[in-house]
Parts: C-alpha cells; sequence; structure tokens
C-alpha cells in the first residue's frame, strides 16, 4: 500500500503495555514523511500519552463504542494498527472497514507455556519488538531507543523529599495491583538496611501502611512518599532517582524511558512470558528465583496459589543490594 498519511494506534490497557507502544508511535512519526499518527485509549490511561511530540492527537475510548466508532469514521484514517487485538477492537475495525494490521497475541501459546511450564514457548522478543512488528510492512524499524513517557509539569526534587533524600537516592516502587506482585515487608525492610543511600519508598494509598512499616523498622534512611504524590510526581521523583528497584507494575515499567539502573523484580509472573523486562535500559538487573511453580499466572494473583510465596520470600537481597550500592 502507498505511505498513508493518517494513522490510527489503538491500544486500550493497560499501563505498562500502554508505555511500551510508544516507540511504535515514535518511529511511525519519524520514519513516514508528512504522517499524521493518533492514538486510542482509555480515559484512565490519557497520562501516558498527553505529552508525547510525536502524537497528532489523543482520543479517548467513549462509555458507548459506537460513538467511538463514529469518531473514527470522521477521522478518515487511512490505517489502523491495532495493538490491543481483543473483542473491541475487532469489531472497530469491522464497523470502520479501515485496513489494519494487528498486534499477535499468541493466547494459545501463553496459555500453555502458563499451564505447563514449557518455557520453551515462551517468546525471545521483547513486547516492543513484536509491537512493532505490526509496522514492519510499511518499511519502519525499530529505531533501537527507549520508551518514551514525558512528566507533565516542572517540578522540584524539594517539593517531595527531605533534605537528607534529595542529592542521591533509591527509588523503591513498592506497589503493585495483585499481591503475588509484590515483596513482602520483611524482604523489603532487608533491602532497605543494607543500602548505603537514602531509599525513597513510592506507591498509591494501598502501600501506604507498609511504607509506613518498613520506615519504622529500617530508621530515617527510608522515606515514604506512598499516598502523598500523584502519579505524575511519582515519575519525577523517578526520573531523578540514582537508581530504581521495582516490581512488575506500571511505574517501573515507566522508569526505564529514562535510563536509570535498574532492578526489575519478579515474583509470580515472568518477564519470559510477558516479554516486558527492561528495554533499552544500560544498566539492568532482573531478580527472581526458578520455580517449579513458576509463573503462576499471567498478570499476578491475590494470594500464593501454594501458600509459601517462595518466588518472592527466597529472592536474594544480597544480589539487589549489591546492585544497588555499585
Amino acid at each position: 500500500m502507498k505511505a498513508p498519511k493518517k494513522i490510527l494506534v489503538i491500544r486500550l490497557s493497560s499501563m505498562g503495555d500502554i508505555i511500551y507502544t510508544t516507540p511504535v508511535v515514535r518511529c511511525l512519526k519519524q520514519q513516514i514523511p508528512g504522517c499524521e499518527v493518533h492514538f486510542l485509549t482509555k480515559e484512565q490511561f490519557k497520562y501516558i500519552y498527553q505529552q508525547n511530540p510525536y502524537l497528532s492527537k489523543l482520543h479517548l475510548l467513549k462509555p458507548k463504542l459506537k460513538d467511538t466508532i463514529q469518531d473514527i469514521k470522521d477521522e478518515k484514517f487511512d490505517l489502523i494498527i491495532d495493538l490491543h487485538n481483543n473483542l473491541r477492537t475487532s469489531i472497530i475495525k469491522i464497523a470502520t472497514q479501515i485496513p489494519s494490521s494487528t498486534y499477535k497475541k499468541d493466547s494459545i501459546k501463553k496459555w500453555l507455556a502458563l499451564k505447563f511450564k514449557w518455557t520453551s514457548l515462551f517468546s525471545k522478543d521483547h513486547l516492543v519488538d513484536r509491537y512493532l512488528e505490526t509496522v514492519k510492512f510499511l518499511g519502519v524499524k525499530n529505531d533501537d531507543k527507549p520508551i518514551d513517557y514525558y512528566v507533565r509539569n516542572q517540578y522540584r526534587i524539594g517539593e517531595f523529599l527531605p533534605p537528607s533524600h534529595q542529592a542521591q537516592f533509591i527509588a523503591f516502587v513498592i506497589g503493585a495491583t495483585h499481591f503475588t506482585k509484590r515483596m513482602p515487608n520483611e524482604k523489603i525492610i532487608e533491602i532497605c538496611r543494607g543500602s548505603k543511600l537514602p531509599v525513597v519508598l513510592l506507591g498509591g494509598n494501598d502501600v501506604k501502611d507498609n511504607a509506613t512499616e518498613i520506615c519504622n523498622a529500617v530508621g530515617p534512611n527510608v522515606y515514604s512518599t506512598c499516598g502523598l504524590t500523584n502519579l505524575d510526581q511519582s515519575v519525577f521523583i523517578v526520573s531523578q532517582a540514582h537508581k530504581v528497584i521495582g516490581f512488575d507494575t506500571g511505574l517501573t515499567h515507566i522508569a526505564e524511558a529514562f535510563d536509570k539502573p535498574i532492578v526489575s523484580v519478579w515474583g509470580g509472573t515472568t518477564p519470559e512470558l510477558l516479554g516486558v523486562y527492561p528495554y533499552k535500559v544500560k544498566d539492568s538487573l532482573i531478580a527472581g528465583i526458578d520455580l517449579s511453580c513458576r509463573p503462576c499466572s499471567k498478570f499476578g494473583l491475590e494470594q500464593c496459589p501454594l501458600g509459601h510465596f517462595k518466588c518472592m520470600k527466597n529472592i536474594p537481597a544480597a544480589e539487589i543490594v549489591n546492585f544497588t550500592n555499585t
């Protein structure tokens, strides 16, 4: 097909998956002369693209799908890049009859890999590379640059951290949606006690009590911003950190945009299954242990199915401490 002049990229959720679409938008904009690149997502994820300079227009999914479909028709797109590939995006493509290229999920292969622990079925490619396969037919190539995230407002680190934590600090993202993605408090305490640098804890209200327990156990070397900062402010704090520790969660993945040395900690989920290990980060450590029961899920669970939670409890704290202290 001839080079499209107006492209709609679709990824409706979730935070981590959407942040990994940013190289696709950037490469499309930079490698197709004069092309408009639009993006469609859910309202709650609009912050990821609101400041993105490669995006021509951001579209938000409306309560009624027919209204979104009409908006797409009115825009007269030449091409849809569907990076979600679910029932809703299939309906959009059928209803609009716009030429499209769709991300291949390999859902059956992933299910078999998860169910029977057939690690040979795990994809060797990062999610970004698999997303970029959908635009390869346009002659678009991977530019080998990190993901993009642009902090919405201008801040000063002194607005959020005490003087003792403003020079060099370790940002520790202790929040995650599901229990099996989070380290137990005692393991976080062990890591924080071993840190030579001050540690700043990041997360929402759901881990505020955890943060209080950790601070009380470790002392003044740890400072918590959990429940005190919004996402944009938390991202800014991460961007100013010396190094970052985090679990399989959106804020940890966003941290990759700033190319900070990062410890990516994995429990019940695995980077091999999801294909979302640190992308184009010069210095990183993937922390996790081999267990016959791991991974136990694709997205995380509310409790360990076997009750022992060894995947997090048995991760060597010394390995993480050594990485952050060097």
